[in-house]
Formats: C-alpha cells, structure tokens, sequence
C-alpha cells in the first residue's frame, strides 16, 4: 500500500520537530517520493548521518511502504 505524504513529513517531525519537510510525488503512484529536509539538527553532522537520522525517523517503512525516496538534506542557511 502506497504511503501519503503527509505521513512521510509526520514521521520525520515527529523525530525532527524543528525540520522543514517539502515532498513531492515524482511519480504520481505514491511510491517514488523526492523530499527535501532543512532541519538544525543536522549541524556539524555528514550528508550520510544527515540521511540516517531521516531514515530512522521513518521507522522501518522505507523498502515496505515507501518504495523510494529521494533525499535531500541541509541546514538551515541561517545556521
């Protein structure tokens, strides 16, 4: 079963509350996600530790539920 969107970015601000969540479906089947992350947490932290703590926010369905994400991750330009 495909995943909403909405769920996506409520997995990741449950785990990030402070992040800015922007997805889009770059398919149209609910499967194939692009979804970019801007959250402060991810200060002094690699792009592939940045990548995980959105992967472990999404506990477990990415592979399931969520087929594919493509994912960008940055800090906030403030930061």
């Amino acid at each position: 079963m495909p995943m909403d969107p909405g769920t996506i970015e409520s997995l990741i601000k449950e785990t990030l509350p402070d992040a800015e969540v922007t997805i889009e479906d770059l398919a149209g089947d609910g499967d194939h996600y692009a979804a970019h992350v801007v959250s402060g947490a991810f200060e002094g932290k690699t792009r592939v530790q940045q990548h995980q703590m959105v992967y472990q926010a999404l506990q477990g369905r990415m592979g399931g539920e969520l087929h594919a994400l493509a994912l960008q991750t940055s800090v906030p330009k403030d930061a």
